[in-house]
């Protein structure tokens, strides 16, 4: 299938019932803001370009939130505890994006949406989440065309400073996308 649009996006998650199963557990926990993000999406929009027939393995499912009343880190470990009942073999990684930009020393942000667009490489600033009626909703802060047009590319964020372009690089060299996604440019 070739995707081309926001919309090809979310036909490509609807039909895929591990997404939508884990897209209703999180949803389950009725989290303000709350977006499942990053290479849960990235990756299997390369997969699918890539033609692949299994999934290639995640090292985590990136589900975050914005709750500024609540950031003690051990709610975000409670609450990837209370996920691992109904799914033992994911590896949740739940994050309050309220408290992550003292984390990462950073201004804070405002939303869930305003900390994806500060993701490094503009290929992961994706979200997916469901609605009161249960439609998949898609946020892409910085935009779809480098991820389906297979392009690795720093952030406006990212390429602001000489110290962000540093972590953005040497992401790149530990992720090593390009030996599951050659295609990657």
């Amino acid at each position: 299938m070739a995707i081309t649009n926001e919309a090809d996006i979310i036909q490509l998650v609807r039909k895929d019932s591990w997404m939508m199963d884990l897209l209703q557990t999180a949803q389950s926990l009725q989290l303000p803001d709350w977006w499942i993000c990053a290479g849960f999406v990235r990756s299997k929009l390369w997969d699918v370009i890539h033609g692949y027939n299994e999934r290639t393995p995640l090292p985590d499912i990136d589900l975050i939130y914005f709750d500024p009343t609540l950031i003690d880190e051990a709610v975000e470990k409670e609450l990837e505890n209370r996920l691992k009942l109904t799914h033992p073999h994911i590896p949740w990684s739940i994050k309050n994006e309220a408290r992550m930009h003292s984390v990462n020393n950073l201004p804070p942000y405002i939303s869930s949406v305003d900390a994806i667009s500060k993701f490094p490489e503009t290929a992961t600033t994706l979200g997916l989440k469901l609605d009161e009626h249960n439609q998949i909703i898609l946020a892409a802060p910085c935009g779809i065309y480098d991820v389906i047009h297979l392009e690795l590319k720093p952030t406006a964020f990212f390429s602001a400073t000489s110290e962000r372009m540093a972590i953005y690089e040497k992401r790149l060299i530990s992720k090593n996308w390009q030996a599951k996604w050659p295609l990657i440019r």
